[in-house]
Formats: C-alpha cells, structure tokens, sequence
C-alpha cells in the first residue's frame, strides 16, 4: 500500500510540475463513486510576482468503521513542497479527534487512526494541518482545514421503533382492506451501498394478513372475517436490509389486530314462550319480569329496543330495555284483580337501535317472543266503593242524627265481613261516631259552623278473618249554616256631617256583615229605628245592594248647640228566619269650608271662639304638663327624704347617737325617755315574746329602791342575767330586762293583794307608821278605816 502511494504522488508530481500533493489510499479511489479532489492553494516561499503553487490538494480521506486489526488503520498522508526531506519541516494536527482519535506522523505527515470508529456515533471529523519549520518554529504555511468520512459498513439492523403495534380493522371487511402501516429504520448510511435498503415480510399471520415489502401497510387478505368467530390476531412482521439479500441483518416486530364488531347480527330470544307469575297485589309500576334477547354483537350494535306488540295485554303491561343488562323489564300499568281475570297473554318485539345498511339482506333484525302472566290470588283488604266520600249536616242538628253511611266490601274469594271504626289519629272521634256493623255515621255533639265549618277524617275498614287488612277512606263533612246571627255594620264608622250641610247630603256609606253562612242572593236591608224617625236629624237611604247611605236633614248643624248626634240603623238580612240588629252610628259635628272639606273636629273646636290658636293651646298644655311634673317631683323629695330619716333613726340605732336637751324629771318621771326607740323592730314584726319589753297590760307599781346586801334580789337578777346571756333568742344589742320581783327582804312583805291569803279586815296597817313621813299619809288612811271597822265595837 505504501509503495503504491509513493508510485502515485511521484505521478502527480511529474503531472504538476512538482507541487505539494497529498496522496489518498488506493482503497478511496475505488470505493468512491466520483471523484471528491478538493485543491487548495497556499502561498509558499517564492516572489510575490511569481506564480503562486498550491501548498496543500488533497480529496477527502475515508477511514472504515468497526476496524479490528491489530495495527493502525493507515488513513493517508500529508506533504509539503517546502520538505525537501531534510527533516526541517514538522507536521502538526488538530481538531476533532486529534490525538485520542487520530495521530500524525510530525516527520512523514503519515495519518493513522488508532482506536475503531462507529458511523452511526460520529460520521465525520473535521481537523486542521500545519507544516512548521523545526528550527525556527514558524509555520511555514497557513493552517488548512480537511475532513476524514467515516465509511459505512452494514452493521445496524433495521428496529422498529414504534412496536409493538396495535390495529382495528371491521369485522366483515373485504380483501385489500387497510390496517396499519408499520415502519422500520436502519441507523446504516442510505446513501451509500444497500446497507439502509429496508425490505418488509410477514413471517406470521397468514393467510388473513398481507404486507407492501417496501411500504409496509399491512392489509386483509381473507374476506368476511367474523369477529364472533375469532376477534384477536396477532401478525408477525419482519424488516430485513441489504434489500432482503442473504446476508442482511434484520428486526422482527409484533401487531396485535382486533377485529371491530358491526351490526352483522340480529337478536334473538332463546325461548319463544316466556312464563312469568304475578300477585295480583303488586303496585303499579313494579317491574314483574324479565325478558331476554340475545345478540352476539358488541356495544352499540348489541342495544336492543323491547316493545309490546298490542294484544291482550298492552293496556296494562308495559316493557323497557336495562342499559345495564339489555333485558326487557315488564312493568306493571294498572292494578291486577284475581277475582277479575287470571291469566294474560301478549308477544314482546326485540330489535336492534343501529342497523347497518350494509347487512340487510341477511334478513329482518328483530324477533318475537310470547308472554304470558298468570295472576296469583293474595288476600287483601276491604274495598271502599267510594274514594271519597262527602257529606251534609246543618249546625246545631240533634246529637245521634245519622248524616251518612260508608260501604267496603271484601272482594276475595270466601269474603269476610267488615268492621268500621273511626280512625284514632283524626279529630273525627270527637265530633261523630260510626255504626261498626253498618257503617252509619252519626253526630256525637251540637255543631257550630261559625267555631268549624268542614269536618275531615277518615275511616277504616277491617276484615273480620283477618284484622290486619285494613283499608282507609276519607271523610269530608260540610257544616251547612243556620241563620242564627244578626247581620251587623262591617267596620264600625267615624261618620261626621259639616255644620253646613245641606238637607239630602249624602255623609257615610256602610255595609253589612254576618257571621253566618251567607247563602248566593241574601240581602241586607237597611233602615232607620222607628224610635229615631220622628223629626230625625239623619236618615237612612237603602241603596239596595247591600249597601246604604246617611243621609242629612236638617240645614245646617251647630258644634255649641250639639256636637255628637247617636243615628240607630236597624239591619235585617233576607234568611230564614229573618235576623236584624239595630247599629248606633256616632256621627260628629265638624267645622268645614265651603267646599265641604273638613278643617277640624277635635277638642280645639271648644277653644276655637275664644280666639286661641292651635300653637297657643299647645303652650298652654305644655306649661300645665311642666307646672305637674314639678310638683310631683318635689312631693318625691320630701317623702324619700322623710323615708331616709325614719331609717336612719328607727333600723340604725347603733350607728346613732340620741340627745336630749332636758335633765328629766327625776326617778319620778316615767315619761322623760321612751325605750321603745331601743327596742328591735324586726323581733316586734315577728309578734315574738321579748322579755326585754315592759308588757303595755301591766302596770307595775314603782317600787322602793332595794335594801342593800339584798341577796334575794341580787341572786335573781344574776340568774336572769345568766339566762339572758346564754339565751339564743336575745337580741345581740344592749337591751332593757323589766324583772317584776319585788324580793322577799322588804320589811314591808309585799304590797300586792294577788297573793294575799287573808281578808282586808285581817290586815294590820300600823306598820306603816314605822316606814317614815312618806307613808304618814298612808298610815293615817288605812289607821282610820281600822277605827272605823264595826266588826271591833265591843
């Protein structure tokens, strides 16, 4: 190889006068399909005047990829003019690669690759070569750039990328049906060789399947294809490169087709007699069964539409479709009755929702089936023979009047009899009672339309077998008025007349009204009492439409003479029997201009002659009010403050100190201090017995101060002292304790007669004598009634 690019560059040389030439590998030059001689032309070292020669023409190198010798894949070789091969010029590389890719030889300017390359990794490398005098390190030449190609091989089999596919075709399709393209790449060079050249096959799938070797679009190749008789196909399809040539690589992939379903089939039921039992107590609208169709298409085309074909029982059956389930659900529209009829018989339709076009000559999509429901007997409850039922009854009828009878019957084979009750849960109950054998409504109090006009209850009816069937019927009772109540005026009136008013003057109109039930064409006639129609200042004018007027008679009205006149109107309505009342109107005398308007019928009319206007009545009334709140809140001071001294002075004795401006009147004077003030008002309150309160019916004599080292006297007060200490009904204050002891130490005895055993004439008063000159007065009274006693004249 050498010596063939040797013989090659001294060719060139002599063909082009001896310029720089680099030389490519013969391999280059057979594997490329045109020539690729790139020239460039570099300035050397010559005049500028001269002929500039090229300093560097090369083509494009090539190296092979994936090489796996043992040496260096040689890549070519660079030279310059300039070397005349003395060794001064050194060759230098750079660029992609440069080093850890490729080497050059910096003597020779030979180009190696030293490691494999891959195409499909890098195709290309771009680097630059210099040639730099050794010496002097400057270039001898500008820096020129050149590519080395990396050359395909056929190492890449073609991938499919997109698999597995997946693909739907319809069922039914004819031949050459599309399915699904599928695509292979090859990461080989397509431009060079048939390294790249895809061919596709099916290796799996036939004969339902077919491919384009160069397109890959798989289509049918069998016609009709039944997706109930097989849905899933899996097809196995194969790229292969080198254009299906021994010896190209290849890659395999997967398509699963499924066949989609069309309207191809029709339903069918899988019996053609239904049998279907029913109690005849179901409520309407109940589904009572299930019908089914069966259609071996999917989704939409399986939605199948039920309809009744009219018969026997298309008056009372009704059929929908579940979505769910697509079962036709029979349906009750109207009540059974066993006792009526017990078996119906009718044809159910089953058909598609979504026919195709394409498949109506395979015959009708649609079947029939026939139905037949047998009514079960179940027992059931009485049967009123009316809904509803309505009654009259005038108020005040007699209690135990029959106003009205309701009939249930039992209807079942072998009927019972029947109970009636009123229903507990009513009001009924209170008001009416029912026969329970023959089912008579009476009245169990007086009714008055004016307190309930309309009565509702209901009423249940009962077997006799079998108590727990039971059936409820309404009752509605009508209150029908008597005419018992008078009518009278709708609202009561404010009528009033202007003083001058003209006789015939038209000043109220009134109506009527009556708590009774007023029957369609009553009427309400209107009159003046025969007591006010003499001479009347006012009468009444029947305008006779319910209605009536007052009407004036007199020329004129005076407020000073009269200011309030009192009209009766008698009312009578046109019921039987007749009913009248007689209404007082007031009618009020006004002050009006001459327009008849009214200025003023108020109090201010009193004051009007005088003078005074409307603001001075005002201030006047204004003052009045003040002058009175004045004065009641002066009489409030006085009373609270008078209330604060007597519970200052009578609840608060311990916080308060008494002065008395007098010395008293001695020991003498009993009246100088009245201790009531000490005494505790709430224990007074409670009536308790106080033993410090002197009893008011007692009257003690004042006694003579007490002998001294009296042990008598001071035994008993300390005992009562002790007494009153430990006693939890005393007062917690200082209190006075009236002791009536008078001691057994008195020379005298005592001066009481209460315990005295003997008789006045067994008395003996001479002691008095000895009791000093305050008793002489004493001692000489009672000294001359013992003078003078009979009993001692001898």
């Amino acid at each position: 190889m050498l010596t063939r690019n040797c013989l090659s560059l001294l060719l060139w040389v002599l063909f082009d006068g001896g310029l720089l030439t680099p030389l490519q590998p013969q391999l280059q030059r057979t594997l490329a399909t045109e020539p690729r001689e790139n020239v460039i032309h570099l300035s050397g070292r010559r005049p500028h005047l001269q002929r500039v020669k090229r300093g560097w023409v090369w083509n494009q190198f090539f190296v092979l990829e994936e090489y796996m010798g043992s040496e260096p894949q040689y890549v070519g070789k660079l030279h310059s003019d300039l070397d005349k091969g003395e060794g001064t010029v050194k060759y230098t590389l750079s660029g992609d690669g440069a080093g850890t890719v490729f080497t050059i030889d910096e003597t020779t300017g030979d180009i190696h690759a030293i490691r494999s390359l891959d195409r499909e990794e890098k195709p290309f490398y771009t680097l630059r070569a210099q040639a730099v005098d050794i010496e002097t390190r400057k270039p001898l030449e500008p820096e020129s750039e050149f590519i080395i190609k990396v050359q395909d091989i056929n190492d890449n089999e073609p991938k499919f990328l997109d698999g597995p596919y997946v693909a739907s075709v319809p069922e039914m399709s004819p031949v050459g049906a599309y399915v699904l393209q599928v695509k292979a790449t090859d990461a080989d060079d397509p431009t060079y060789g048939n390294s790249a050249r895809v061919v596709y096959s099916i290796l799996q799938g036939q004969p339902y399947f077919s491919i384009d070797p160069k397109t890959g679009v798989i289509r049918t190749a069998l016609p009709n294809m039944d997706r109930e008789v097989k849905e899933q196909y899996q097809v196995l399809i194969q790229a292969k490169d080198m254009g299906g040539q021994l010896g190209g690589l290849a890659g395999t992939t997967i398509v699963n087709i499924t066949l989609s379903d069309v309207n191809d089939n029709p339903p069918r039921f899988p019996k053609s007699i239904f049998h279907l039992k029913v109690p005849e107590s179901s409520p309407i609208g109940s589904a009572i069964g299930r019908i089914r169709a069966v259609d071996p298409d999917f989704g939409q085309n399986a939605e199948i539409e039920y309809n009744i074909v009219p018969g026997d029982g298309g008056n009372l059956f009704d059929i929908v479709t579940d979505e769910d389930t697509q079962e036709g659900v029979i349906k009750l529209k109207k009540p059974l009755d066993f006792e009526t009829k017990k078996t119906y018989t009718f044809k159910v339709e089953a058909s598609n929702l979504h026919l195709d076009q394409r498949f109506h000559s395979m015959g009708p999509f649609k079947d029939t089936a026939t139905v037949k429901i047998s009514v079960t007997d179940v027992q059931e409850p009485p049967v009123f023979s009316k809904p509803l039922y309505t009654m009259e009854v005038y108020e005040d009828t007699q209690v135990g009047t029959i106003i009205g009878a309701v009939t249930a019957q039992d209807l079942d084979v072998g009927s019972s009899a029947v109970r009636y009750f009123i229903d507990w849960k009513s009001d009924g109950d209170s008001y009416f009672t029912i026969n329970g054998t023959e089912g008579t409504i009476a009245t169990k109090e007086l009714l008055d339309r004016e307190i309930t006009a309309q009565y509702n209850f209901s009423i249940i009816a009962s077997k006799v077998s079998n108590t727990l069937l039971t059936s409820k019927v309404n009752i509605l009772i009508n209150v029908l008025d008597v005419n018992e109540f008078p009518p009278e005026l709708a609202v009561p009136y404010e009528t009033s007349v202007c003083e001058n008013a003209k006789p015939g003057q038209i000043i109220q109109v009134v109506s009527a009204a009556d708590r009774d039930l007023s029957p369609a064409g009553q009427q309400f006639s209107f009159r003046l009492s025969p007591e006010a129609a003499v001479k009347p200042n006012f009468t009444v004018r029947d305008f006779r439409n319910n209605t009536a007027g007052i009407e004036t008679r007199r020329n004129g009205y005076s407020r000073r003479q009269q200011e309030l006149y009192f009209l009766p109107v008698v009312i009578e309505d046109s019921s039987y029997p007749v009913q009248s009342s007689t209404n007082t109107m007031t009618i009020r005398v006004c002050r009006c201009d001459s327009d008849g308007t009214i200025l003023s019928c108020n109090v201010e009319a009193i004051f009007l002659p005088v003078g005074l206007s409307t603001g001075a009545l005002i201030a006047i009334l204004l003052c009045i009010v003040i002058l009175l709140a004045i004065v009641v809140l002066y009489v409030a001071l006085r009373r609270q403050k008078k209330k604060d001294t007597l519970m200052t002075s009578k609840e608060d004795i311990r916080d308060n100190v008494i002065h008395y401006d007098d010395e008293g009147g001695g020991e003498e004077d009993t009246q100088a201090f009245d201790i009531g003030a000490l005494r505790n008002p709430k224990v007074i309150e409670e009536n308790k017995i106080r033993r410090d309160i002197k009893p008011d019916s007692l009257c003690f004599p004042r006694q003579r101060p007490p002998v001294e080292d009296n042990t008598d006297i001071r035994d008993f007060i300390n005992q009562r002292l002790q007494e009153n200490d430990v006693d939890p009904t005393a007062p917690p204050y200082d209190s006075l304790a009236t002791y009536a002891y008078e001691g057994n130490g008195s020379v005298a005895d005592s001066l009481s007669s209460i315990d005295s055993l003997t008789t006045e004439a067994d008395q003996d008063y001479d002691y008095l004598t000895d009791w000093g000159p305050r008793f002489k007065v004493l001692a000489d009274l009672f000294g001359e009634e013992e003078s003078y006693n009979p009993d001692k004249v001898t």
